[in-house]
């Protein structure tokens, strides 16, 4: 059984329900079924089961940067200009946890509360509940429900910690750094980790003083990257840098460009389907690895290899002899 928000079993018919109306575009079941997965119930393998098929087809663009560069702006400039064009877009807003609920500290995203009667758009808040990287564990699951949903293009702006951000490439297809002229030079920005994590950088609120400077140093950066023998590449891409006033809608239409020019070329030279097996691949082995992590810690607990911990606590077996008893126990060494 699953347990429901209110702490009741929820049958599986009941979950089972959930996915057939969300599968029929109804954004209630929608939110309910991503609050299962936000949560990790016992109804999350059934309900990724249900919606695999039809949750390949979405691009997802990671929106990364530290605090205050103005992500969520950007994001919603470039909303406005998707729905204008048609197309059907889905927010994910990674935001901090809160100390006392564990939800998402700003909700249901009040700075773009402007689509939020749109049918076209979804936005759904996750916490990160001590998730590094700037993600919540459960991002990648919830892209998959919006794409069979139907949302044709994802957007995930990433909470903004900093270093600890580059979690956005395990998921996005196109990543874009938004960093402003108080965010430090480029050389920072390359000690960050950030020029392997981007795919276009936007030098925000570029009105202010030192934007030019910044802008100049990350062109300069990115292009001894694009030159460098050791950057991997399976792309001929140079990582552009673009000039935004987003709060004035500046440079944003700009950006959507830089986006699709990177989509394309991902598409055309089949990068766009490599990446994707290999995010597959290690998603699955990290997933593997969670799932059997559990696993051992509820055996771990009983029987025989509760005596084994037990000998490790006292000091009579050291650690590295105690594990290799337990995985030969296990039949994994």
């Amino acid at each position: 059984m699953v347990s429901s928000p209110g702490g009741r079993p929820a049958p599986p018919d009941r979950i089972a329900g959930l996915i057939e109306r969300m599968l029929a575009g109804d954004r209630l079941a929608l939110a309910r079924l991503i609050t299962q997965v936000e949560n990790r119930t016992q109804a999350v393998p059934a309900i990724m089961k249900a919606v695999h098929a039809r949750a390949q087809a979405a691009y997802v663009v990671g929106v990364t940067g530290p605090p205050g560069a103005g992500k969520s702006t950007i994001v919603d400039r470039l909303t406005a200009l998707l729905r204008a064009e048609g197309e059907r877009v889905g927010v994910i807003a990674v935001d901090p946890s809160s100390p006392f609920t564990g939800g998402a500290v700003l909700g249901d995203r009040i700075r773009m509360q402007v689509h939020a009667l749109d049918p076209g758009v979804f936005i759904r808040s996750m916490a990160t509940r001590g998730s590094l990287g700037g993600l919540a564990r459960a991002t990648g699951d919830v892209i998959r429900l919006l794409a069979a949903s139907g949302f044709g293009l994802i957007l995930v702006e990433t909470v903004g910690v900093g270093q600890t951000e580059l979690d956005i490439m395990k998921l996005a297809d196109t990543t874009i750094v938004v960093l402003v002229p108080e965010s430090g030079d480029a050389v920072q920005t390359m000690k960050a980790g950030l020029m392997e994590a981007a795919d276009i950088f936007a030098v925000n609120k570029a009105d202010r003083a030192g934007a030019h400077g910044l802008i100049a140093e990350l062109k300069f950066a990115a292009h001894l990257h694009y030159a460098s023998p050791t950057s991997p590449k399976d792309i001929d891409w140079q990582i552009p840098v673009l000039a935004t006033e987003a709060q004035g809608d500046v440079g944003v239409a700009e950006l959507l460009a830089e986006v699709r020019r990177h989509r394309a070329l991902l598409t055309e030279s089949g990068a766009l389907s490599a990446r994707r097996r290999v995010r597959r691949r290690e998603e699955f082995k990290g997933l593997l690895v969670e799932e059997l992590r559990i696993a051992l810690e509820a055996r771990l607990g009983t029987g025989p290899l509760e005596a084994i911990v037990e000998d490790v606590e006292r000091g009579t077996v050291d650690p590295y002899s105690a594990a290799e008893a337990i995985l030969v126990r296990l039949k994994l060494e």
